[in-house]
């Protein structure tokens, strides 16, 4: 029987150029899919199944894509008030895909979206996941991007009004949480082109949670999801409402624009929201497979791998003095007129 000779230093040189015949594990789809929306964000690119429809809807062409971006980009370059911002393809594409293409209105949002955040930094600014009350509200649950998208390809945004003590946390608190899983999703050209589906369960609200907002606060807040945020909101549900909710969620509702208020929709139970919403997609707690703990798992895991991101949002500067009044600076540039007659005085 013949034997090997060759020597050990052969031997690992020999391992070296044999082929490798065992495969790697096969990929889900699910995995397939994360691994695809991942490069998708980073370019701002669309998948090739997706470019006719955001032709027809959002009129997305790639010589009109270049040529917005461009003119957006001249835009932050000029703008008299605008000191630093993103200039990303990613990011600019935000607004234009919420716009239509309309660069007029994607740039009156972009300012609009900068002015927010610096006036109200409570609300927007400071978006760490390691914070310790912001990652308490995570982990408990409040605020989860499920996995999986609903049937129309939208991410669905899950919202669990019980998980949020208001005995510990603010409406500061609150807002950022909302802010941060914002942030996490704009940048998802997906996202972009399909829009969202909000699924809000109040079980569980106490007179506690709706004395968090002043209705001061709920115009001003509404009016920065409306018209500043660039977000298509295109499906809004909410579940269990309790009696005491009622009137505060139909003043809220009474702020939205005809739009947004055709898009909303209560239900009088779980069993009634899963006649629009899949429960497949839903925590295993709502009927789905996947338990709730373990979709809050994932978002951990994403949020710090872009805490960098988030957090660098917070370079972006806008001078408010500077901005022509609006229904957003009006209180400011009332404001300095009063310290310029002051000065003068």
């Amino acid at each position: 029987m013949a034997t090997s000779v060759l020597q050990p230093e052969d031997c690992r040189r020999d391992r070296e150029h044999k082929p490798e015949f065992a495969e790697s594990p096969r990929l889900t789809e699910d995995e397939r899919l994360q691994i695809l929306e991942a490069k998708e964000r980073e370019t701002g690119e669309l998948p090739p199944e997706l470019r006719e429809r955001a032709r027809l809807e959002l009129r997305e062409e790639p010589a009109l894509r270049e040529q917005a971006l461009m003119q957006m980009r001249h835009f932050i370059e000029k703008h008299p008030a605008i000191r630093k911002c993103r200039t990303d393809a990613p990011f600019l594409l935000r607004f234009l895909r919420t716009k239509k293409y309309s660069i007029p209105q994607a740039c009156s949002m972009l300012e609009r979206y900068l002015t927010i955040r610096q006036m109200y930094p409570n609300w927007f600014q400071k978006l760490d996941p390691l914070d310790p009350k912001v990652a308490a509200v995570i982990d408990a649950g409040y605020l989860v991007p499920l996995p999986k998208r609903d049937a129309e390809g939208r991410r669905v945004v899950l919202s669990c009004m019980g998980r949020f003590d208001p005995h510990l946390y603010d409406n500061c608190v609150m807002a950022r949480v909302h802010s941060m899983i914002v942030e996490l999703l704009l940048d998802e050209p997906r996202s972009q082109l399909l829009g969202y589906t909000h699924v809000n369960d109040e079980a569980g609200m106490q007179m506690p949670h709706v004395s968090l907002w002043s209705l001061s606060d709920v115009r001003i807040m509404l009016n920065c999801i409306q018209n500043s945020t660039p977000m298509r909101h295109k499906c809004t549900h909410f579940v269990n409402i309790p009696h005491y909710g009622v009137r505060f969620f139909e003043f809220a509702v009474s702020l939205l624009s005809d739009k947004l208020k055709d898009r909303v929709m209560f239900h009088r139970s779980s069993d009634d929201l899963t006649k629009h919403v899949d429960p497949a997609i839903l925590p295993k707690e709502y009927g789905g497979t996947v338990p709730l703990k373990d979709m809050i798992e994932e978002l951990k895991k994403n949020l710090l791998k872009r805490r960098e991101e988030l957090l660098a949002l917070d370079e972006m500067c806008v001078d408010l003095y500077a901005l022509e009044k609006n229904d957003l600076t009006q209180d400011i540039h009332s404001t300095a007129g009063s310290f310029r007659k002051l000065e003068l005085d």
